[in-house]
C-alpha cells in the first residue's frame, strides 16, 4: 500500500524531497500557498556545496542538469574599506565546482520538473494523532489526512506547532535589500566594483554586500545592528524615504559603495530571525521538519544547502523503509538532521557575530579563515 505523504512548502528543502521520492516512484503531494510558481520574486542566489546542496541534486538525478546552468565564476569575492580600498580579491577559477551559485529561480524550475504542486493551498495547521493519520487543515476550510506531514515551511511554519512550541527569535541585525537591474549597461562602474561574484564593505555594527545574479541582475544587502523597531516613523513602502535613512546610516563611505543604494529600485525589510541553536523536539509520529522549519539559522550559505541534503535523506529514508517502519526511519533521520544542523547553527551564529559587529576587522579574519589562500 503506497503512503499518503504531503510535505508542505515548496522552496528548496520541499521540492528537494518530493523530487527525490518521485524518482523512486513514491507518490507525494506538494502543498504551497502560493497560487503559482512566480507569484512573488524567488529571491536572490545560492552557492552550493558539493557536500550538501550538490549531494542532494545528485540523488535527484539533477546533477548534470545543475552544472549546466551554475556559475562557478560566482564564487569571487572582494573586500573592500569603507573608504573604497580594495582590502582582498579572490578570483573563481573556471573548473572550481565547490560553491557554484545558481539563481534561486532556476534552481526551484530544476527541482520543480514533472512535479505536480497544489499551488494555492495554504496550510493553517497540522494535527497529529487524528484516528486515520494527520489531519492538515487549509486556509480554504478544507481538510485532508496523510500518514506523514513534512512542514518545509520556513521559518514561520505553520506545520511547526505540531511537533515544538518554539518560535524564532531576534538576532539583533536587520537586513535591507534592493536590487540592480541590467547592471552592465546602465551601471557599468557598479558592474565592474561587484565583478563576477560579490563585494563587501565592512564598518562598525554594519556591512553592505552586493552580490551578481544571472541575467546583469545584482542583488544589494544592507545589514546592521538595531532595535527591532528601528524603522519607527519611516515608512517602509517608501523607497526613497528608506533610501535616505540607509545612506544616512552609511554616511561617510566611498561614493562606489553608496551608489549601490542610490541607485537600487524597490527596498525590502528583513530582519534576521533565530532558532534556537539545539532546537529539536520529542518526535511526533506522522509529523516531522525539515530546513528552516526545523533550525532557522543566519543566512550564511548554510541553510538552503542543508535544507536540500535533508530533504532527500528524508526521501531515501521514506523510500527504502518498510511497511511498519515508516515511523523509525522519520525518527532516526530527525536525530541525524539535529546533529549535523546544530554544528553549523553554531558556526552561522558565530559567523554573524563576527560579520556584523564592533571590529570590522573580524569579518576580514573570518574570510580569510574560509576563503582559499
Amino acid at each position: 500500500m503506497r503512503r499518503r505523504i504531503a510535505v508542505v512548502g515548496s522552496g528548496p528543502a520541499g521540492l528537494t524531497l518530493a523530487r527525490v521520492l518521485h524518482r523512486h516512484g513514491q507518490p507525494v503531494a506538494v502543498l504551497e500557498r502560493d497560487p503559482a510558481p512566480d507569484a512573488r520574486p524567488p529571491g536572490g542566489t545560492l552557492d552550493l556545496h558539493e557536500g550538501l546542496g550538490q549531494l542532494a541534486l545528485d540523488k535527484a538525478g539533477l546533477l548534470a542538469e545543475f552544472q549546466a546552468l551554475s556559475r562557478p565564476e560566482g564564487q569571487a569575492m572582494r573586500i573592500l574599506d569603507t573608504d573604497g580600498t580594495v582590502l582582498r580579491d579572490w578570483q573563481s577559477r573556471p573548473d572550481d565546482r565547490a560553491n557554484p551559485e545558481i539563481d534561486r529561480g532556476q534552481l526551484r524550475d530544476l527541482l520543480l520538473g514533472p512535479l505536480d504542486v497544489r499551488w494555492g493551498r495554504g496550510v493553517t495547521r497540522v494535527v497529529p494523532g487524528a484516528r486515520d493519520g494527520v489531519l492538515v487543515h487549509f486556509a480554504d476550510g478544507r481538510q485532508e489526512v496523510f500518514d506523514l506531514v513534512v512542514g518545509a515551511d520556513g521559518a514561520w511554519s505553520r506545520t511547526r506547532p505540531a511537533v515544538s512550541p518554539v518560535t524564532p527569535h531576534y538576532t539583533g541585525v536587520t537586513s535591507v535589500e534592493t536590487s540592480l537591474d541590467d547592471v552592465d549597461t546602465r551601471h557599468p562602474d557598479l558592474a565592474r566594483l561587484v565583478g563576477d561574484g560579490s563585494v563587501a564593505v565592512y564598518g562598525v555594527n554594519r556591512a553592505l554586500v552586493a552580490q551578481r545574479n544571472s541575467g546583469g541582475h545584482v542583488k544589494v544587502y544592507s545589514q546592521f545592528r538595531a532595535p527591532l523597531d528601528w524603522h519607527k516613523g519611516l515608512d517602509l513602502a517608501d523607497p526613497e524615504a528608506v533610501r535616505s535613512s540607509l545612506l544616512a546610516l552609511f554616511d561617510g563611505w566611498a561614493a562606489p559603495v553608496l551608489d549601490l543604494l542610490r541607485h537600487g529600485t524597490a527596498f525590502v525589510h528583513r530582519p534576521l530571525f533565530v532558532l534556537p541553536v539545539s532546537h529539536t523536539w520529542t518526535h511526533v509520529p506522522g509529523v516531522t521538519l525539515l530546513g528552516d522549519a526545523a533550525h532557522l539559522m543566519p543566512p550564511l550559505g548554510a541553510g538552503a544547502n542543508l535544507a536540500m541534503l535533508e530533504g532527500a535523506e528524508l526521501a531515501e529514508s521514506i523510500a527504502t523503509a518498510g511497511p511498519e517502519d515508516l515511523d523509525d526511519a522519520v525518527r532516526a533521520f530527525e536525530e541525524r538532521m539535529w546533529a549535523r544542523a546544530g554544528r553549523w547553527a553554531k558556526i552561522t551564529t558565530a559567523g554573524l557575530e563576527r560579520l556584523v559587529s564592533a571590529d570590522p576587522a573580524e569579518a576580514l579574519a573570518l574570510f580569510d579563515q574560509v576563503q582559499p589562500s
